[in-house]
């Protein structure tokens, strides 16, 4: 009884390395298929983020135009109020009654006339300034063209690609999904996708090479090298991490697994 038990767990232990090594193989289909796409999506999406960008660019502009029309019809308004009073002070200036009006006047004739000429200054600087942002906005829509007509070209490489690879990556994605709920243990599929996605080459398990971790290359004890032939448990790499599993387990003979 004791002995058919043992060898249940080792069938279990056996198993589960088993469709561990197969989802592995299959997962990494996946990413074969992620680098056939290669960085479009990522340029794909730096040029949307850039378009957003340039789009808000061209709001503020805009709105920045609006306020400075708004300050450009002010100074107008100080302008005309200006030479409103200039003509009523040269008016009164006809009918003083002595130099001390005479004087009061005429400061406030050169007092407005000074107004004029600030407010003449700033109208220049505005209009200045709008002239400005106007040539900005219309340099803005041409690289926003461009740009449009990039994310076009991107856009439908992309999705050429990806037609031609959704079928195969949704088939991978439902016997990866198929195969996880086969591996009984939680524990150990946690572990291998954690280690999957910190190897630099996405593989969270590996054979054993020349007596070495096929990950890492780190000489592996003869007493572990003699469980992960066994079966008898997962063992992992206390270098790396990596599961490993022999050849057997992957359906490779040694003197391949050993090149």
């Amino acid at each position: 009884m004791a002995n058919d038990k043992i060898k249940t767990e080792n069938l279990s232990v056996e198993s589960r390395l088993r469709s561990l090594y197969e989802l592995q193989t299959i997962l990494t289909e996946i990413d074969r298929i992620k680098i056939i796409r290669g960085e479009l999506p990522l340029e794909v999406k730096d040029l949307e983020d850039n378009l957003e960008g340039l789009r808000t660019r061209i709001a503020n502009y805009t709105a920045e135009i609006e306020e400075l029309r708004v300050k450009l019809a002010q100074e107008k308004d100080k302008i005309a109020d200006a030479q409103n009073k200039i003509a009523r002070y040269k008016e009164q200036l006809d009918n003083v009654r002595n130099n001390r009006e005479f004087d009061l006047l005429t400061k406030e004739v050169e007092f407005q006339t000074l107004e004029i000429e600030l407010c003449e200054k700033h109208i220049n600087e505005y209009s200045r300034l709008i002239d400005n942002k106007t040539s900005d906005i219309e340099a803005t829509k041409e690289k926003i063209t461009d740009n449009e007509h990039i994310l076009s070209e991107k856009k439908a490489e992309l999705e050429e690609i990806v037609t031609e690879t959704r079928q195969d990556e949704e088939r991978l994605r439902q016997q990866a999904k198929e195969l996880e709920a086969h591996i009984d243990d939680e524990r150990t599929l946690t572990a291998f996708k954690r280690i999957r996605k910190n190897a630099r080459n996405g593989l969270g398990l590996v054979c054993i090479q020349r007596n070495a971790c096929g990950g890492c290359f780190n000489r592996i004890p003869p007493q572990k090298q003699l469980e992960i032939r066994m079966h008898k448990k997962i063992i992992v790499c206390e270098y790396c991490g990596r599961i490993i599993i022999d050849p057997e387990i992957a359906g490779l003979p040694d003197e391949v697994s050993a090149k």
